[in-house]
C-alpha cells in the first residue's frame, strides 16, 4: 500500500531556507513540487528583502521559468531591457540564450515575495552572460541528485581528441 499523496502545499507552512552569498544576494525560499507530487515540473517560493537579488543574471537551454510576484515591487532584468514589477504581475523566463537572461532585484521596502514555476529536465545547460560562466548539470534519471555537474567558462574549452590516445 503506497501513502496517499497530498497534492495542497500551503506557502505558511513551508519551511524556507536561507541562502545568502556575499552582500547582494540574500533570499530564503523552499522547493515544493516533490511533496505535492509533481514530477514535470518544479515550484518553488522565495523571499528577498530590499536591495537584494535571489540569483544572478542567468539564462536556461533547456528549461523554462516562470515568476509570479505576491507582495512587494521590483525590478526585472530581461535580456537587455529592465521592467518594473509588482503584486499580481506574471513574468515569464523562456528558455535560449542571453537575449532571454533574466534576474529579479527587490527594489521596494517589504520583502519581495513570489513563486517561480518551471519545466524540469534530467539535463539542462545555464548560461551566466555576466560573468561569462555556464553550468552543464545532468541529473540522475528520476531524481533530483547530480550524476554531472560542471561549472566554468568557454576559456577552459580543450579540443575533442584532447587526452585521447590516437594510437589505438
Amino acid at each position: 500500500m503506497t501513502n496517499k499523496l497530498f497534492p495542497i502545499a500551503r506557502l505558511p507552512d513551508l519551511a524556507l531556507e536561507p541562502f545568502e552569498m556575499g552582500e547582494a544576494y540574500i533570499c530564503r525560499d523552499a522547493g515544493f513540487s516533490d511533496s505535492i507530487g509533481l514530477t514535470q515540473l518544479g515550484a518553488s517560493y522565495t523571499e528577498v528583502p530590499p536591495g537584494k537579488s535571489g540569483c544572478p543574471f542567468h539564462v536556461h537551454h533547456v528549461e523554462e521559468e516562470m515568476f509570479v510576484i505576491l507582495e512587494g515591487e521590483g525590478t526585472y532584468r530581461f535580456g537587455p531591457d529592465s521592467y518594473q514589477v509588482k503584486a499580481g504581475d506574471v513574468l515569464a523566463a523562456p528558455r535560449g540564450g542571453p537575449e532571454y537572461a533574466h534576474k529579479l532585484t527587490n527594489t521596494g521596502k517589504v520583502p519581495l515575495k513570489y513563486l517561480s514555476i518551471s519545466t524540469r529536465a534530467d539535463t539542462e545547460i545555464c548560461e551566466y552572460p555576466d560573468s561569462g560562466k555556464f553550468l552543464a548539470n545532468t541529473k540522475e534519471p528520476g531524481s533530483r541528485t547530480n550524476r554531472f555537474r560542471y561549472l566554468g567558462r568557454m576559456e577552459s574549452e580543450v579540443d575533442y581528441w584532447d587526452g585521447e590516445d590516437s594510437a589505438g
